[in-house]
């Protein structure tokens, strides 16, 4: 069954039921990845997706097989294989009946250890002082009593296999009691016996003879596994993924616990290459170390055998505690080989020798067999190592070229032969060179996919000492007020209002309705500089600036690269088409979806989706807002101030930055504060019951669309007072008649834009032609005309903005030519006095009114 196909079968639903989890009507539930007291995991049943939005998750996006990753703590393969299990495509070997009733019983009593670990204090401090992550290590902890929800039927089975014992008097001893618990497993995955570690002294079994094998039997395609003489030696480096990366890791059971069950394991791994010893540094480890060498060399004498030389009185565990992990790269590379063969030791000594050359797209590899030229960059598939190479003779430089899969033991013997018999070189060297090439280049691609991944902005928790003092902000009255004081004072001057709009359109980005922006102004009037300060407030995990979008670019992202981020736009009117649709539909449906094609391995041309979710957030800039009429109609317009004022703040801004006069380390801590004031934000579901009692103005530009933006703002201002809001019994958040009234007051320019036929900048420009053509004109303002140096000089405006300006004037018949020539110029009239205080006025009262009305119908 293919990956794809189980994500078309495997519903969320499905995985979540498995797990015994179940979301609320808003799709919502606590997050089972993280310590979640009110939920902010949400469930998307149309795509089969989750995402949590707590700041202190990190389990982020992702689908039914990240989903059930996260839940076993297990690797991508093994979160496939069980979702194949959900879908009843597993088929287990039968067991006999008393080995199921064994499995039963101990999977019973071990889920019931590991939630009593979470509830034994004493057991996580023993194990933290052993340096054992008890999470990641799935241990368990038992009490000193037999837990009373056992029926007698269960404990009747439990003392079967040695669990518990029934005393004469009829009473049940618990024989692991106040123990430490690490799960021994069949080959199968199942839980066939128990390591307890008394918290007092002394370890404990099951009765009888060993069974099963810590922390698991060793995977099919292990080839190199390091033997540790007890269990919490081996829990101790299976924690360490700088060794798990190499080595398989497995517990004997002390120095004389190398039972026929490890041996049969070890006889099973085909391509195992070595084993290696690392026993306790005393003289019982020194006497176990070289009984068990003997008795592995007896049974494969086909691999290497070697041992670690622990420090005198020291073992894995007590290392741990004393010394950084790297100890144990430092020993295992030191170690001793007790018993080789020759064929093992030339390709040992031979890949130790040479290093892989790392160039701008080419590798070389040089040896004393062959130089190895790689051509290209590796791919990021890491289920294949399709390469360029070029084997080159070493004195005659002859090259043999060809393309070939590097995992493919059969074309690689092939093109050893063939690049031999044309160079003239011993196949069999070619080959061992391969297989180290191989490796290297493994190593580099792996080291290239963590360097990677670091580099992903990640979820940052904030400290609990600065979520006190961003929650103490929070829940203060005037929230509004002094968050828009602290935009101020980091920096964003003048824009009183525009400012806390769109500090509030950008913090909506990871809310379950995301908003827009849609930033109008002349060029150079700082719309750009604008969106860049208040874009710092937005953690830097939650947005990503633009400076140009491609045609296709969006296309292209991950599947969840994009979901609730802040995409900032510099220049909205650089995009083309193609790409303005990809912006929109994110906008509006929170989705992409393009067919295109691609060659499979055999050559084959097919079609397939690719797919990009939201939603998203967004901020653009433009000097055209009109032309963008599907835009417009999604976002809020807001037009920067372009007035003299505005400039003579903007100018003594500068001219106080450049004399060191503003502190910029403390407005670098403010942006820092806001930072984290929206990390701690959670995406709540909002309700607004006044929601049918104010009615924007009729005249507003596409109603339908103002008035869902409208609804949608007042929610996200009930979001930023979430400390301070009230929750119903859905736990949804629910708006008060404050928030109705901020949004109002906010939006009132966004609204005024929308019933005004002139855009922002437009707008602006036209009342100051007015005011000075009323100045010019001493009473007879309608009759004066003027002409374009007039007005550039008296306005201080550019050429070419002042004609964008005049001919959209002209067009709306706002003015008209007066008369003039081309080659000397035209004079102008303005043709229509319209009055926009008159129009601003008015829209005030109908708002105001209605907000009023609120009052009266709650006293």
């Amino acid at each position: 069954m293919e990956i794809h196909e189980i994500k078309q079968q495997l519903t969320i639903a499905q995985v979540l039921d498995h797990y015994g989890l179940q979301a609320n009507q808003n799709n919502m539930l606590s997050c089972p990845f993280h310590n979640d007291k009110t939920p902010s995991l949400q469930i998307y049943p149309q795509t089969n997706t989750f995402c949590c939005f707590s700041s202190n998750c990190k389990a982020g996006t992702g689908d039914v097989i990240e989903f059930i990753r996260l839940m076993e703590k297990g690797t991508k393969r093994e979160a496939i294989l069980k979702a194949k299990s959900l879908l009843g495509h597993v088929e287990t070997k039968a067991t006999q009946p008393e080995e199921l009733s064994r499995v039963a019983i101990l999977a019973r009593y071990l889920d019931g250890c590991r939630k009593g670990m979470g509830n034994g204090e004493r057991a996580r401090v023993y194990a933290t002082e052993r340096g054992l992550d008890w999470q990641t290590l799935k241990l368990g902890f038992t009490g000193d009593k037999v837990p009373e929800v056992w029926n007698k039927n269960f404990k009747e089975s439990a003392a079967a296999i040695g669990l518990i014992s029934k005393t004469q008097d009829g009473r049940y001893l618990n024989r692991f009691k106040n123990c430490l618990v690490f799960t021994l497993q069949n080959a199968q995955g199942h839980a066939v016996g128990i390591y307890g570690r008394s918290l007092d002294q002394g370890h404990y079994y099951l009765p009888g003879p060993h069974q099963g094998l810590y922390p698991e039997y060793p995977n099919a395609n292990t080839q190199k596994i390091i033997l540790t003489e007890a269990i919490i030696d081996a829990a101790t480096l299976q924690q360490h993924t700088i060794i798990t990366h190499q080595y398989t890791v497995l517990a004997c059971y002390g120095t004389n616990g190398f039972t026929q069950e490890h041996e049969q394991a070890i006889r099973e791994l085909k391509q195992l290459e070595e084993v290696i010893l690392f026993f306790d540094g005393d003289e019982a480890g020194k006497e176990g170390t070289k009984k068990v060498a003997a008795k592995l060399q007896e049974i494969r004498k086909d691999i290497t055998i070697s041992s670690v030389a622990t420090p005198e009185g020291e073992d894995v565990n007590s290392l741990a505690q004393a010394h950084e992990k790297e100890i144990f790269t430092h020993l295992i590379e030191k170690r001793t080989v007790i018993f080789s063969t020759e064929k093992r030791e030339v390709p040992s000594t031979q890949a130790n020798s040479y290093k892989l050359e790392i160039f701008p797209h080419r590798f070389l590899y040089r040896t004393a067999t062959a130089n190895y030229h790689i051509k290209g960059d590796l791919q990021n598939n890491f289920e294949t190592l399709r390469v360029s190479l070029d084997i080159e003779h070493p004195t005659n430089g002859r090259k043999s070229r060809s393309k070939v899969d590097l995992y493919e033991d059969k074309q690689v013997e092939k093109l050893a032969r063939d690049a031999s018999d044309k160079l003239g070189l011993r196949a069999d060297l070619v080959q061992l060179d391969l297989e180290a090439l191989t490796n290297l280049l493994e190593q580099h691609r792996e080291k290239q996919s963590t360097s990677k991944e670091e580099g992903k902005p990640q979820s940052i928790q904030v400290p609990s000492h600065l979520e006190v003092k961003c929650k103490e902000f929070l829940t203060k009255p005037s929230l509004i007020k002094r968050l828009n004081d602290l935009v101020g004072q980091a920096g964003v001057v003048g824009e009183e209002t525009n400012r806390i709009f769109l500090f509030g359109i950008a913090s909506s980005y990871k809310m379950p309705e995301t908003l827009h922006a849609l930033i109008q102004g002349s060029s150079g009037s700082g719309k750009t500089h604008l969106l860049a300060k208040v874009s710092n407030f937005i953690p830097k995990e939650g947005k990503k600036a633009f400076t140009r979008v491609t045609e296709g670019s969006l296309y292209n992202y991950g599947m969840y690269d994009l979901s609730h981020q802040l995409i900032c736009i510099e220049d909205l009117d650089g995009m083309k088409e193609e790409a303005q649709l990809a912006f929109r539909e994110l906008q509006s449906k929170g989705v992409i979806i393009s067919s295109t094609s691609s060659k499979d391995e055999n050559g084959n041309v097919n079609a397939y989706e690719r797919i990009v979710y939201g939603p998203i957030a967004s901020m653009a800039c433009t000097t055209k807002g009109e032309i963008y009429e599907d835009n417009m109609s999604r976002c809020f317009l807001i037009a920067v101030d372009e007035s003299h004022e505005q400039t003579i703040k903007i100018i003594q801004y500068q001219n106080k930055k450049s004399a060191g006069q503003i502190d910029e380390k403390r407005e670098q801590q403010i942006t820092e504060f806001l930072q984290n004031c929206i990390r701690i934000l959670k995406p709540y579901p909002v309700i607004n019951p006044y929601a049918d009692k104010v009615q924007l103005p009729e005249e507003a530009h596409k109603i339908r669309r103002l008035n869902a933006l409208y609804q949608a703002f007042v929610k996200q201002i009930t979001i930023l007072h979430q400390y301070q809001r009230k929750q119903d019994a859905q736990g949804r958040l629910i708006s008060e008649k404050e928030d109705l009234q901020i949004a109002a007051e906010i939006m009132f320019e966004s609204i005024v834009l929308k019933v005004d036929e002139l855009d922002g900048s437009l707008r602006q420009f036209y009342e100051r032609l007015k005011t000075y053509v009323k100045t010019k004109g001493n009473g007879h303002h309608q009759s004066y005309e003027f002409n374009q140096r007039e007005i550039r000089h008296a306005l201080h405006l550019s050429k070419s903005q002042l004609q964008r300006y005049l001919n959209d004037l002209i067009q709306l018949e706002y003015i008209r030519q007066a008369g003039g020539f081309a080659n000397r110029g035209f004079s102008y009239k303005v043709l229509y006095w319209d009055n926009i205080q008159t129009l601003r006025a008015k829209v005030k009262r109908h708002l105001q009114g209605q907000l009023d009305q609120l009052e009266l119908i709650s006293a």
